[in-house]
């Protein structure tokens, strides 16, 4: 599974495609990931900057509170950040 849920937290598995035309979803990366694009070279920090600023966007959590785990120089990364209300909506629009 591409994300472990906690009462208050997510864990997401994260197939990072950096220097993409915009960023967005882009589908599942097998059974254990979510592929995310990129509009951010993987070029200093760039990419990261963007994914972090990304999610921050769409799951409506603060940036300070978006944790990489692991994979700060990987395309497979591993993030953690508070579980909110659109990040829930997201998961269950994915099952339909």
């Amino acid at each position: 599974m591409f994300c472990m849920l906690d009462d208050d937290s997510v864990t997401l598995r994260i197939k990072a495609q950096p220097s993409a035309s915009k960023s967005e979803f882009a589908g599942l990366y097998g059974d254990d990931a979510i592929k995310i694009r990129i509009a951010a070279p993987a070029v200093e920090g760039a990419a990261n900057k963007e994914l972090t600023k990304f999610l921050s966007k769409q799951f409506k959590v603060s940036k300070s509170n978006i944790e990489f785990k692991s994979g700060q120089n990987s395309k497979i990364k591993i993030v953690k950040f508070d579980r909110s209300k659109q990040f829930d909506d997201w998961l269950s629009s994915m099952s339909d």
